[in-house]
């Protein structure tokens, strides 16, 4: 167990607190806005009536996402829906961590792209969960590079991942690595 002693400002001593540096937590915050730009001027007086469009924004500094659902609930598959959202931050989190693992243990990573899936069941009354994500990461690495270790840091990077560490499915990850 790593302790951290403070320095009592009055005195200059350490204080009689410890604090367990594995336990200390930091807290994140991340605000969105969704705006639902799908009203065609009847609200939804039916279930026909309405679009499903809405336009997801975090700031005025980025650029907004244009939203709606998937096709097969009357969306429009020209915008991105909730459900690929999910599997893009699953994989995009994925990815920044293998990248960060990889610059830390001297691998260089010279190209990644994912092309990753999720299967989501839909049951008789209309709802629905997702059974899995899987990722499917194609590596390029520098020559002379470490491929064992850069095979095994995806283990790594699934365990330090926020986003797979909060959802309730499997994420599973099927990496190709290659040199170039």
């Amino acid at each position: 167990m790593n302790l951290r002693k403070h320095n009592d400002s009055s005195h200059g001593l350490p204080s009689a607190t410890a604090v367990h540096a594995d336990r200390v937590k930091k807290t994140h915050r991340y605000a969105v806005t969704v705006l639902w730009t799908g009203n065609t001027g009847r609200g939804t007086s039916g279930y026909r009536e309405y679009e499903r469009r809405h336009e997801i924004s975090a700031s005025t500094q980025k650029p907004s996402i244009p939203g709606s659902s998937d096709p097969a609930f009357r969306g429009d598959s020209a915008r991105w829906n909730p459900e690929e959202l999910l599997v893009a931050a699953l994989s995009a989190c994925h990815k920044l961590w293998y990248l960060h693992l990889c610059a830390e243990a001297g691998i260089v990573v010279t190209a990644y792209v994912d092309e990753a899936e999720g299967v989501m069941e839909e049951t008789a009354d209309g709802s629905g969960r997702f059974q899995n994500v899987t990722l499917r990461p194609k590596v390029t690495l520098a020559s002379g590079s470490d491929l064992k270790k850069a095979r095994a840091l995806h283990d790594v990077a699934h365990e330090k991942c926020f986003i797979a560490n909060s959802v309730n499915f499997p994420v599973h990850h099927e990496p190709e690595i290659s040199t170039g």
